[in-house]
């Protein structure tokens, strides 16, 4: 049930408890600015403590005075003096043209520059070029020199108005970071946490627990923060990949969750090399990194650049210990190739377990032709003692995560430093089954004495709806846990559970879209679904492999349509 909030501040007061949650386990990592702030903050009238959260809440350092007119607070030009001493804002400051439009809708530009504005039925963006133009002019500058900065009062004289600046913006981001350990999230977590659309796990958050343990932590991220902006924005910006490159970061951090993201950086910058044919800045960047994939790639883009040697004197030392199944089958696409062409022996392959294979031509339907919906149908009509549900990650992910919740959620130092984690901030990371093997060993060992049925239903009654990476809380109810306990033996829970545990990014993905079930034989089977042209992905051929080479019952359903006019002969 959603609630609504009574507390008119308490935006306020969320904004506090981050501050207090800071200075309590951060202190040693601010700086002298940000030890004041936490210090400053609370002494001042609630009123301008209340205006200076909404600035910080709000996109953009400027305001006008007219567009922070909450009940709450009252006059904002009252409470921003309150502020001023503090040098956290300034009020009537100096603007660009180029951010006094920003502020000003066309009617109040139109009177505020009155005949120097030729064309008023221009859009804004043609009226600021001419404006600069004009102004320019004006002041004897270059035509594309920037128009001289003037107070807010003296581009617009309406006395009834004002504009504010907060000067802080940065640092209450870094404080938002340090909290959060990301920039993603921001101060609508609390709103959504205390109006019961999101719910948390609450988990036992100690010291050792600290995403940023030095200073240089914080200073890391924001710099590898900016360069990923950077990159994301390349194409609009001009700017090189060549110059971002430089700037990131040449050693790894000290901080492992810190150095996972700077290796999905370099990653994703080989990659963008990689479509560009660029091969040596792709090798250069894969090369830099220990990211999952890179080392498969960086023997593809030798092979690209016809190195040949270079890639297959990498992919012998692949071979011999495979980062996961993801590799491993990757690498089982190259090594042919490589073999073939530099003249050795071809390399024994690995055969892929049996599957069943099942091949439908069923009419188009009428409706939404979703042929996993079409299939399920059609099944059902046959055998309606045998019921079908469309699964596809969703259930072997929330077992997993019912039967292994204490685990997931662990006070491992590192994994959880705030109280809005969705889940383990290590989650993806190689270790995260080693570091706690121990909480998902236990787990696993309940479904040898049973137990692990009640866990599961226990877990799904009382965990009901709260965040968790692995639970799918609306696809699963409590008819469909039923009957996937009744009918999927524990061995085979065990099997998929570790598969997943061995690589939680890869192996989350790929499982087959239907399941079956015959209550009265206490047995099921998994089916996969192509419609025409479709093929199966690499990580569903995966997940089918495995299950079949653990004799685990799974199908591949090839769906036709029928033509047009059987199904007319049919229908008359």
């Amino acid at each position: 049930m959603i609630r609504v909030l009574e507390n008119e501040f308490y935006y306020l007061d969320n904004f506090q408890r981050v501050l207090d949650w800071i200075g309590e386990r951060y202190a040693d990592l601010l700086d002298d600015t940000e030890l004041a702030f936490l210090a400053a903050f609370p002494t001042l009238p609630r009123n301008a403590r209340a205006l200076f959260v909404r600035m910080v809440m709000r996109k953009g350092e400027l305001f006008r005075a007219s567009k922070l007119g909450y009940a709450e607070i009252g006059c904002p030009i009252e409470a921003a003096n309150h502020l001023l001493a503090t040098g956290w804002i300034e009020t009537d400051p100096d603007l660009t043209l180029d951010e006094l439009f920003d502020l000003l809708s066309k009617p109040e530009i139109a009177e505020a520059f009155g005949a120097r504005l030729r064309h008023k039925n221009a859009r804004k963006g043609d009226q600021l070029a001419a404006l600069r133009q004009t102004l320019s002019e004006e002041c004897g500058a270059a035509p594309d020199a920037p128009a001289h900065s003037r107070r807010f009062s003296a581009w617009y004289r309406d006395c009834a108005d004002s504009a504010l600046r907060i000067l802080v913006k940065p640092m209450c981001d870094r404080l938002r970071l340090i909290f959060f350990g990301n920039l993603r999230q921001d101060w609508t977590e609390f709103v959504l946490s205390d109006l019961g659309l999101f719910r948390y796990e609450q988990v036992d958050i100690s010291p050792a627990s600290r995403g940023f343990r030095r200073r240089e932590d914080v200073e890391h991220y924001l710099r590898l923060h900016a360069c990923r902006e950077r990159f994301a924005s390349a194409r609009d910006t001009g700017e090189t990949v060549e110059q971002i490159v430089h700037d990131v970061p040449q050693q790894a951090f000290g901080n492992d969750w810190l150095e996972s993201r700077r290796e999905k950086l370099l990653f994703q910058i080989g990659q963008h090399y990689e479509k560009l044919k660029h091969w040596d800045g792709a090798f250069d960047a894969y090369q830099r990194c220990r990211f999952p994939g890179a080392r498969a790639r960086s023997i593809r883009v030798l092979e690209k650049h016809e190195r040949f040697d270079h890639a297959y004197e990498l992919l012998c030392v692949a071979q011999a210990a495979p980062e996961s199944d993801a590799e491993r089958q990757h690498l089982a696409r190259i090594a042919p190739r490589l073999a073939r062409r530099l003249g050795h022996a071809r390399l024994p392959t690995r055969r892929a377990g049996a599957v069943d294979r099942i091949d439908l031509c069923l009419p188009f339907p009428h409706l939404d032709p979703w042929v996993e919906g079409v299939v399920r149908e059609h099944l059902m009509q046959g055998e309606p003692q045998a019921p079908v549900f469309y699964v596809e990650n969703a259930l072997a992910n929330t077992l997993f995560g019912l039967l292994c919740w204490r685990a997931v959620f662990a006070p491992i130092p590192g994994a959880f430093f705030h109280p809005f984690h969705r889940g383990p901030a290590d989650l993806y990371s190689a270790d995260f089954h080693g570091r706690r093997a121990a909480e998902f060993g236990a787990c696993l060992a309940e479904l040898d004495d049973g137990s692990y049925r009640d866990t599961i239903r226990r877990n799904h009654r009382d965990k009901a709806g709260l965040a968790c990476p692995f639970v799918h809380w609306e696809a699963i109810d409590a008819e469909l846990l039923e009957l996937a306990l009744h009918c999927i033996p524990a061995a085979h829970l065990r099997k998929w559970c570790e598969r997943i545990l061995a690589d939680v990014k890869a192996n989350r993905t790929g499982f087959p879209d239907l399941i079956q079930f015959w209550p009265h034989e206490a047995r099921y089977t998994m089916i996969e679904v192509k419609g025409p042209g479709d093929r199966l992905q690499d990580n569903q051929l995966r997940w089918i492999d495995y299950c079949a080479a653990h004799d685990m019952p799974v199908s591949v359903c090839y769906l036709q349509w029928q033509p047009a006019e059987t199904t007319l002969e049919q229908a008359a």
